[in-house]
């Protein structure tokens, strides 16, 4: 169910710094999301009321961004359970068992999405002797603890990343890591670029248009605009000629997943971007929350690249572009090789290599 939201509603919401919608957020026993695919040209919300509601937005990238999909799985965890009836642990515990691994194959990339199903796992396992409905209350508790913990680590993530923005500075971002990705105010990537702008720096960002599904153009434009931010839109390909001509004295993008060795992978491009930036001698910022850390995972080797589907590509918005039967390769990911990033910020400082060291350190 759309709840559709009019300009002036949207404006009224937006008074404060940085301008912010609360893209997942629960109300009434709903959870209730900003549908993303519908931006720029149209601000509504869905109610989601059921678990097959919770993956289909998923998977469809009705709710994106790695730390909004581990917001949301929680929720929909809660709502795959929420009218079982049983007062059976067993019963209960298969029930919400099934559920979560259906909710994990929605997407494979983001770590977010598997943390928080394995925190709810263990929740529930650990609440064994109490009933079923204080249990299902537990997890309701845990899904809003989630969220209020990610706004916290976004908050974290915009401090330590300030350091890296001076005034007047050019900036590159690849795909969205702002607001409406985190469910927070700051977002990840550009976290401390909102605290930048809010601190009255005078800065310039450069947003890649993030093929085939244009999250830069359709979503990191349209949310820097909103916030009032000074916001170019180029195409993918023209990043390497805005470096040479000098408007970037840095790159910032967010992560899905962050291996041990600190590789990572990222929105498709991203390693192309890195890899232009190490050729302009342009530093490259990878703002990790640590709910994408992966101490589990060695090297980006090892990461899973989830594969979309083909018409992403060949009809875009539903308008063929490409012959009929043309064979597509289509990652929704790629992997960045950690030899090309300047620092990692997370919400407990900034690391630096070699990463494996810091990030032992800091959350292994």
């Amino acid at each position: 169910m759309a709840i559709k939201i009019n300009k002036t509603g949207v404006e009224a919401m937006q008074k404060t710094a940085p301008a912010f919608i609360d893209a997942v957020k629960w109300e009434n026993d709903r959870l209730i999301i900003l549908e993303q695919t519908k931006l720029p040209l149209e601000t509504s919300y869905e109610e989601l009321t059921n678990v097959h509601q919770v993956w289909d937005a998923i998977y469809h990238l009705k709710v994106r961004g790695a730390p909004a999909i581990g917001i949301a799985a929680g929720y929909g965890l809660y709502l795959s359970v929420m009218n079982f009836e049983t007062e059976d642990f067993n019963q209960f515990w298969n029930e919400f068992q099934k559920h979560s691994d259906y909710l994990a194959s929605s997407r494979p990339t983001a770590v977010n999405l598997f943390g928080t199903l394995e925190r709810m796992k263990r929740l529930v396992l650990a609440a064994q002797g109490k009933t079923v409905s204080q249990t299902k209350q537990l997890i309701l508790e845990e899904a809003h603890r989630v969220k209020t913990e990610n706004c916290d680590i976004c908050q974290g993530i915009a401090e330590y990343g300030l350091q890296f923005i001076k005034d007047g500075m050019g900036i590159l971002t690849h795909c969205n890591a702002g607001s409406i990705a985190t469910a927070s105010r700051y977002g990840t990537a550009l976290g401390p670029i909102y605290l930048a702008h809010e601190k009255g720096m005078k800065i310039k960002v450069y947003a890649d248009e993030t093929r085939p599904l244009n999250q830069g153009s359709r979503l990191t434009s349209w949310e820097l605009q909103e916030a009032g931010i000074d916001v170019t839109l180029i195409c993918d390909n023209m990043a390497a000629m805005v470096m040479a001509e000098g408007k970037v004295q840095a790159v910032f993008v967010g992560c899905d997943r962050v291996a041990r060795n600190g590789d990572f992978a990222n929105k498709i491009g991203t390693y192309g971007v890195a890899i232009l930036a190490k050729e302009h001698h342009i530093p490259f910022y990878v703002a990790a929350p640590s709910s994408t850390i992966d101490m589990a995972t060695a090297s980006g080797k090892e990461i899973t690249i989830e594969q979309r589907k083909a018409e992403e590509i060949t009809c875009g918005y539903g308008k063929r572009t490409a012959p009929e039967g043309i064979k597509v390769y289509n990652p929704a990911f790629d992997v960045t090789p950690a030899r090309y990033v300047t620092a990692i910020i997370t919400e407990k400082g900034n690391l630096y290599p070699p990463y494996e060291t810091g990030l032992t350190k800091l959350f292994g």
